[in-house]
């Protein structure tokens, strides 16, 4: 279960390195001269707004809906009284209860984009909700300060954290439930807000140190942008249904391989029968399972989806001896399991296939199989040319019974 985690914490990686280089060079601030230190200042904006015209060329409204959290924060942060205490301030303590919750929010919500009937009633109901806790802050707020600034649990840091205990708790629940979503999901976007909702917090508990209230406001904005971008990349490079790289990632891999390599060309057996007896929906099911299975595979491969239900998966500085052992075990993990079908993906009408209603029972299974193609780099081919010879080697284990691996 650990390792299985460990194995997705790479999605935290940028929004982590990205927080630590902001907490070494918040310091470093306050050494520029006074006009580069009026410049920083507008920092959080600019990226701010450079992540918001990302967010709108890639129709992102998640992403853009947390920048804009971000920036009315600074700008309300910035503009607090200093001789008032922010766990006093009406306004500090509103925005610490209410930016990690609208976070989690949006981490939860699905994306539909940003002029969409959807996209308005996300932002409708968020300036409902400012306006809300403008009126009951302006009339309660001495009634409520009692509950809002209480301390809950002597901690030896406490003194040294400007957020009260409640809207720390509070927030750390919605820490969680936004990291394990970005967990479970992969998503850059998910990690992207994770990462703001880490720096909205070190800013609020900074706010007495310009430079790290303002350090931290940038590595939050940027964590954002870069997340769009991310996202982006990978809508482009991995493909949707499998969640393993798509051809196009294959085809820039190709150029970096180097002199050495093997290609194994991989096909799901009899593919059509399983779309024609169960419906696409098994079929997509069966994609799926076969991509993770291979995804897995030893001896520094890397698995692509090449097309339909044609895979492929580059050994690079490998020989073909290297690579059959892993690609053999490969084949027998797929061929030994029994695929349990979804009863909720089968079509619910005769006409969409044929049997697929009734010929199996609930819970049924089924097994899958895969044939194999291997080509290895030779002097004076070029990569497509390895590849043709995988596929060539495909096609002859297909004609050879399936099931089975043919160079």
């Amino acid at each position: 279960m650990l390792s299985a985690i460990l194995k997705r914490t790479p999605v935290f990686f940028i929004p982590t390195a990205l927080l630590v280089a902001a907490w070494f060079l918040a310091p470093q601030i306050a050494t520029l001269p006074l006009p580069r230190q009026e410049l920083v200042t507008v920092a959080p904006y600019l990226a701010a707004a450079g992540g918001g015209l990302l967010a709108i060329h890639f129709h992102r409204g998640r992403p853009l809906f947390v920048l804009l959290m971000l920036a009315v924060s600074y700008r309300v942060f910035r503009s607090l009284p200093e001789q008032i205490e922010p766990a006093f301030n009406s306004a500090y303590q509103a925005l610490v209860l209410l930016i990690p919750p609208n976070m989690a929010l949006v981490a939860l919500m699905r994306e539909r984009g940003i002029f969409s009937l959807a996209g308005r009633v996300r932002l409708a109901f968020m300036v409902v909700q400012a306006f809300f806790f403008i009126w009951l802050f302006h009339y309660h707020f001495v009634d409520l300060l009692p509950y809002l600034a209480r301390t809950l649990v002597s901690l030896p840091f406490s003194k040294c954290m400007l957020v009260p205990q409640p809207a720390m708790l509070l927030g750390a629940l919605w820490f969680i439930v936004i990291a394990v979503l970005a967990i479970r999901r992969q998503a850059a976007i998910d990690s992207g807000i994770l990462g703001a909702l880490t720096a909205f917090f070190v800013a609020a508990n900074g706010l007495t140190s310009h430079t790290v209230h303002t350090a931290f406001f940038v590595a939050g904005t940027v964590v954002v942008a870069l997340s769009v971008m991310r996202d982006s990349h990978n809508l482009a490079f991995r493909d949707d249904l499998t969640g393993i790289p798509s051809r196009r990632a294959l085809n820039e891999a190709l150029h970096g391989l180097g002199r050495r390599y093997v290609v194994a060309m991989l096909d799901v057996d009899h593919f059509k029968k399983f779309n024609d007896s169960y419906g696409h929906a098994v079929g997509d099911q069966v994609l799926r399972f076969v991509a993770a299975k291979i995804a897995a595979v030893g001896g520094g491969g890397k698995a692509y989806r090449y097309g339909g239900e044609e895979f492929t998966i580059l050994f690079p500085g490998r020989s073909a001896a290297d690579v059959l052992p892993h690609l053999e075990s490969v084949r027998e993990t797929i061929a030994n399991y029994r695929l349990m079908l979804r009863s909720g993906d089968r079509p619910a009408d005769k006409r969409q296939g044929k049997g697929q209603r009734g010929s199996r029972g609930e819970g049924a299974s089924v097994g899958v199989t895969i044939s194999i193609g291997v080509a290895e780099n030779a002097d004076g081919v070029t990569a497509q040319d390895v590849i043709k010879a995988a596929d060539k080697a495909l096609y002859k284990a297909k004609n050879r019974g399936r099931n089975q691996i043919s160079r």
